[in-house]
């Protein structure tokens, strides 16, 4: 497989803050927005429109931000890099139900949009328990 590439940029310096702040403005509106080159015009997608909104967003903040391509079906190993989690504990949470998986042949594949659906459900269920204010049961204590 080639290597995906990516790409990161970093935050500009003070003196164009103001054109993120301005593009921010524009590209989350609530009016379309339209892409015009030498050829014509043609609206900005959705999802591309939400992936500039946060990467505008983090750049005003003063964060880099890394654009990184994946494919749509990726190998038992590629989704485990994307939870950061090792390949036998994906194949555990594929083999109980958690995340579906396609099998052509001898190899597992994963659909990224369930991966990303997985992740964002345990992140979700992770900062519900964590959004309550509870810490959990302590260990007790021994007292000597």
């Amino acid at each position: 497989m080639a290597a995906l590439m990516n790409h990161t940029v970093l935050p500009p310096g003070a003196d164009d803050r103001g054109l993120l702040t301005a593009l921010k403005y524009v590209i989350a509106g609530q009016d379309d927005v339209t892409i015009s080159t030498p050829e014509g015009s043609a609206p900005l997608p959705d999802s591309v429109r939400r992936l500039l909104v946060d990467a505008v967003t983090a750049l005003d903040r003063g964060q880099a931000v890394t654009v990184e391509p994946h494919r749509t079906v990726l190998t038992t190993q590629e989704a485990a890099e994307l939870l950061g989690i090792t390949r036998p504990t994906l194949v555990r949470l594929l083999e109980a139900g958690k995340i579906p998986y396609s099998s052509p042949g001898r190899h597992r594949r994963v659909e990224l949009a369930d991966v990303l659906a997985f992740r964002q459900h345990e992140r979700a269920t992770r900062s519900g328990v964590r959004g309550d204010g509870a810490r959990g049961n302590p260990r007790p204590r021994r007292r000597r």
